[in-house]
């Protein structure tokens, strides 16, 4: 077996002992370097060990940069594992390191490297979890267009009773200074979330208040039946047909 097999062998298989060392050690490194950008941003501990946290971001980012070019040159398809989930996830893991040279504030963005975590489902033989999440995205995919119909009604709403609560609220001192800030209102009330920062404290106010609460309730379910329904179909189409993974991407294959 030649070298560039078995690497191909230890990075993207975990069926083998040394591909599931390689891939628990990987996780182990991920976690690290997340724990590391978040507690860099803790004042105290940024003043007392900012330069150590500097160091080690820069040796997590130089082992994702050699485990990246290695998981390209590897594989016999480059170009399908770079556009892949994964693929794209280990290239974030280590790019904002390099763009805050040029843009500071991305450095931030490396905590979004938590999600190469998701390889564990691979690991330990977790597939059905990944098939799951699957289903869940082309059903998103699929009532995108009437969840984008009924948010544009849910916002038609919002826009009908913020303004309707500034005409009547205005002048009453209880924070509906303009229709946005009225608006702003409407959509915390029909999404149940109810900040209290501002509340009505006329009679009418208070009335529609409540009927805002009710069509809020009433509405919330809506797009949860859409992703449902089409959940049921998805899952129903997917089990009527032969499942094939690729196993360097995880993404199914037609």
């Amino acid at each position: 077996m030649s070298i560039r097999k078995r690497v191909y062998k230890i990075i993207f298989e975990s069926d083998t002992p040394a591909g599931k060392w390689f891939d628990l050690a990987l996780i182990v490194v991920i976690i690290a370097s997340v724990i590391t950008v978040m507690l860099d941003t803790v004042q105290s501990l940024n003043v007392q060990y900012g330069s150590f946290f500097y160091l080690l971001e820069w040796m997590f980012t130089i082992v994702f940069t050699i485990e990246y070019l290695l998981r390209l040159w590897s594989t016999d398809r480059p170009l399908h594992y770079a556009k892949s989930f994964f693929g794209v996830i280990d290239l974030i893991s280590f790019l904002p390191t390099y763009l805050t040279l040029l843009i500071p504030r991305t450095y931030f963005f490396l905590t979004f490297r938590i999600l190469r975590v998701l390889r564990i489902f691979r690991i330990l033989k977790l597939a059905k979890y990944i098939q799951e999440a699957d289903v869940l995205l082309l059903a998103l995919k699929n009532t995108r267009k009437k969840i984008f119909v009924f948010l544009s009604g849910l916002l038609t709403l919002a826009v009908i009773f913020g303004a309707m609560m500034f005409l009547i609220e205005e002048g009453a001192s209880s924070g509906f200074t303009s229709i946005p800030r009225s608006v702003y209102w409407a959509i915390v009330t029909i999404t149940t979330v109810g900040y209290g920062d501002i509340s009505p404290v006329t009679p009418l106010g208070q009335m529609i208040a409540s009927f805002t609460m009710v069509i809020g309730y009433s509405i919330i379910a809506i797009p949860t039946g859409f992703v449902i329904s089409e959940i049921q179909t998805v899952r129903k189409t997917k089990n009527s047909r032969p499942k094939v993974c690729c196993k360097a991407c995880g993404q199914e294959l037609e």
